[in-house]
């Protein structure tokens, strides 16, 4: 049974929130800060779900566990996976960061992102005649795994653009003429790792992929062959219609329930912890049902 607060004698159902980023990714709200703002918000349980890195999930943990109030902290990534040049990415709930062969494979992403983002620096610079390096980004991005979003970021305080938008639509977006794609694996082998971690993947927000209905069920029972364990049937920029329809296809393919907002802070507008776009709802069975799924597969039953 899940219990909830009170009000006008109506029990409310918790809230929790599977899909949020930090500054140690390409988010603006530092651990610590998702935090507090969680409690505000009235979270029960988030998990941080940084991209390619598990930096954060030492501070966000220590930091929760002195905080009255605070939300369960669901230790998470968001590994960004390709197939057929396309961008596919697979969240991982309940993951053992201190994996060794985990951690190994983690560093062969960042060395593959350091390698990209060196050629992405000399690009903008002998191309635009831009001031920016390595080094840099680095001084003004502190601890973060660097991703495109700091680019646009770096761009827009130094007067090279107007907006974010601007960068990504000139400059550095999938067809721009400053994009170095970096290596990437597939999405099995993104299953595979975060199984190897002991972690619940989880297909991230299949709507921004645009496969058709049927593509998509096909790839998912392949995935699912390989280890993939639920998806993101709640979403910020989901419809009702798209979330019955995912809802459905998981219940079809026998596949568990997740969700949430993708929060950035401000580096993506209109979007919130926990509400997303105003109306984000991820229930807390969600969670449990997760849970139950990760304990059983740690006591191998």
């Amino acid at each position: 049974m899940i219990e909830g607060n009170m009000r006008d004698g109506v029990k409310e159902r918790k809230a929790v929130d599977l899909h949020v980023h930090s500054n140690k990714s390409d988010g603006t709200f530092t651990p610590s800060e998702l935090v507090d703002y969680a409690i505000e918000k009235g979270l029960a349980a988030m998990a941080l779900t940084d991209h390619d890195t598990v930096a954060g999930l030492g501070e966000i943990r220590e930091y929760a566990a002195k905080v009255p109030g605070a939300p369960e902290i669901i230790n998470g990534i968001e590994l960004s996976t390709d197939l057929d040049g396309r961008d596919i990415h697979i969240v991982g709930l309940f993951i053992d960061d201190e994996n060794p062969r985990f951690l190994g494979e983690l560093q062969k992403f960042r060395d593959s992102r350091e390698l990209r983002n060196e050629k992405m620096c000399a690009g903008l610079k002998e191309g635009l005649g831009m001031d920016i390096s390595l080094k840099q980004l680095r001084e003004e991005f502190p601890g973060s795994v660097l991703t495109r979003g700091h680019y646009a970021k770096y761009m827009l305080h130094h007067g090279y653009v107007r907006t974010m938008r601007e960068a990504f639509e000139k400059w550095i977006g999938d067809d721009g003429p400053y994009f170095v794609p970096r290596e990437k694996i597939t999405p099995v082998d993104g299953i595979k790792l975060i199984n190897m971690a002991g972690g619940v993947p989880v297909l991230a927000h299949p709507i921004q992929y645009a496969y058709s209905h049927n593509k998509l069920e096909n790839l998912l029972v392949e995935w699912k062959e390989a280890g993939l364990v639920a998806m993101e049937t709640v979403y910020t920029t989901y419809s009702a219609e798209d979330m019955a329809e995912y809802k459905a296809m998981a219940e079809k393919l026998g596949l568990l329930e997740s969700g949430g907002s993708d929060f950035h802070g401000t580096n993506k507008v209109n979007t919130d912890l926990a509400t997303g776009r105003g109306n984000l709802f991820v229930p807390y069975e969600f969670l449990e049902k997760l849970r139950v799924y990760s304990d059983n597969m740690k006591k191998g039953a």
